[in-house]
């Protein structure tokens, strides 16, 4: 039987993975701060994900890569907001990356379908506001302190089994509040306080995670654990996301959040063409 994820206005059944396409209205982001921080070229580079195949888009108007400072809310209600009217009515669902339940608040009103927030919910406010909207999708994503010291010295008994369980806290925290189940995904959160030896036993072992029965969220696609084994600069990684974003897939991620939705797109399509081919001998 294959996992639901309901959000908002979309409900996705996840036989087969689903691409979550990367909008960061930033000037700092790691990968690409500064390329779409302009309201117009972040609409544009929203609607070329829509057209390459994006599911979802997930916008983001806050850096949360290692050492990033906070934004003022209303900035990031600025940068993210006429994004989100531009673009809601694109045939996908759209989330907002955000951490602050104020954002999130504003966003659930205007529209948005889906939150996906950094820090896990861990903030009781931000539970309470994804609570009140009954139909919202909701991302939960573990990181090990914040983005300002989260790779300084990341440590753990047991990094699978000490995310998963986190992961299932928090989850059971947004139950015990009426949140759906349907509603919730999990994502090991790479990169956010970890080394780059724990995040490649993450994708190794994600069954783990994805045992939980929650549709989990797989987020490598740039990412400096691919730089750190490939020698790549960031702008020459897209082999080795897609390569990742395969791993994810073998070990049962369902959504893919990724910055290269079309070359993305075609790898899944030539996997899932082999897979079909196999499941019919």
């Amino acid at each position: 039987m294959h996992k639901v994820w309901q959000c908002g206005r979309y409900e996705f059944s996840l036989e087969r993975p689903i691409l979550m396409g990367i909008v960061n209205v930033t000037p700092d982001s790691f990968s690409d701060g500064g390329q779409h921080d302009q309201t117009d070229a972040a609409i544009a580079h929203a609607r070329k994900l829509v057209a390459e195949g994006a599911n979802i888009l997930d916008i983001g108007g806050e850096s949360t890569r290692p050492g990033a400072a906070p934004v003022a809310l209303e900035a990031e209600l600025a940068r993210v907001m006429p994004v989100l009217e531009a673009v809601r009515g694109s045939g996908v669902a759209v989330s907002i990356d955000t951490c602050k339940a104020e954002v999130m608040r504003v966003v659930l009103a205007a529209g948005a379908d889906i939150i996906n927030d950094v820090t896990g919910m861990r903030s009781a406010q931000a539970r309470a506001v994804v609570a009140a909207h009954p139909n919202c999708g909701i991302c939960v994503m573990h990181m090990q302190g914040e983005p300002r010291t989260m790779q300084q010295d990341p440590q753990y008994e047991d990094v699978v089994r000490d995310v998963h369980e986190a992961l299932l806290q928090q989850a059971h925290s947004l139950e015990q509040l009426g949140v759906a189940r349907a509603r919730i995904s999990l994502d090991p959160g790479f990169g956010f306080g970890k080394t780059v030896a724990q995040n490649y036993q993450l994708i190794a072992e994600l069954e783990t995670i994805v045992s939980s029965g929650y549709p989990v969220v797989f987020g490598a696609s740039r990412k400096s654990m691919l730089g750190a084994v490939t020698g790549r600069s960031v702008d020459q990684r897209l082999a080795g996301s897609i390569a990742a974003a395969l791993a994810g897939v073998a070990h049962g991620a369902e959504v893919l959040r990724v910055h290269d939705v079309g070359e993305t797109r075609d790898a899944l399509i030539i996997w899932q063409s082999v897979k079909d081919a196999g499941n019919t001998v």
